[in-house]
């Protein structure tokens, strides 16, 4: 399973590095929409939507969302920044709403685990998620930014991995997520630190210490939230994995909670300092 899991990981992201420097901005913003489409698909499956015609049908209210909003923000033109920052801050209010769900659970499944609210809250998030990619990739350097932000996250996670596993004796949320350990939290923040110093050595002297801080901590916190909300949803519907497309990682959207929160906010933040 791990060596699977290694192999799937590398692939994908070689597929992405490809993708993200070989497009254009607009380009790579729609050659990533197929994967939200597959997240959306997985979805689905957690909100309990069975049928396959209504499964497409939300497929296609997705799309169309996407569509819409795409055009709204000027992906066929130029985007609109201002636009963009008012919906990546709802985006980040949504999901201090959804740590709100995390922290109550399972008392909150009650605001959160019905099937229109679920169906819905699939379309935000992951149209957010989109419009968050769309909006850094069309900033100056976007490749680089996004791919610090992809970083970030894989930190987190490769961090909490690597602890949990050594150290892991504490749950974090047993009842949301019972492998994940505080022991593995703190390991994830660890890598953030690391991650930080080797930025602020990289950077050019504009960006200080304190501005990566103040970027990648409360991005990588974010991250575990997206994971932990996953991990939430998937308890409430009694499901192990969003799916099977991914050797050794599951679902599409297993390998995505992360950036689904963490995203939005790297958006909002690198707009709100404009360091780059």
């Amino acid at each position: 399973m791990f060596k699977q899991r290694v192999i799937t990981a590398v692939l994908l992201a070689l597929g992405f590095l490809a993708l993200l420097f070989d497009l254009t901005p607009r380009g790579f913003s729609l050659a990533i929409a197929p994967v939200v489409l597959a997240a959306g698909w997985e979805w689905t499956n957690l909100v309990g939507i069975k049928q396959t015609l209504n499964r497409a049908l939300y497929l296609v209210l997705l799309l169309a969302v996407l569509t819409m909003s795409g055009l709204a923000i000027g992906l066929a033109g130029s985007i609109d920044v201002a636009a963009g920052q008012y919906i990546m801050m709802l985006g980040s209010a949504i999901w201090a709403i959804i740590f709100l769900w995390v922290q109550g659970y399972p008392s909150s499944a009650i605001l959160w685990s019905s099937r229109p609210v679920l169906a819905l809250l699939g379309i935000i998030l992951l149209t957010i998620t989109w419009l968050a990619i769309v909006i850094i990739v069309h900033q100056i350097h976007g490749a680089w930014l996004l791919l610090f932000a992809v970083v970030i996250v894989a930190f987190a996670d490769i961090g909490g991995y690597i602890a949990g596993n050594l150290f892991g004796k504490t749950k974090l949320a047993p009842l949301v997520s019972p492998g994940k350990t505080w022991e593995g939290f703190f390991g994830g923040m660890l890598m953030q630190c690391i991650l930080i110093a080797v930025m602020a050595y990289l950077m050019p002297p504009r960006v200080g210490l304190s501005d990566l801080v103040i970027l990648v901590l409360p991005v990588a916190l974010y991250s575990v939230l997206g994971d932990l909300f996953e991990s939430m949803v998937k308890r409430q519907s009694g499901v192990k994995d969003s799916g099977a497309l991914l050797p050794g990682h599951g679902g599409v959207l297993d390998r995505i909670d992360g950036l689904m929160a963490a995203l939005p906010l790297f958006c909002l933040i690198i707009l709100l300092l404009d360091l780059f």
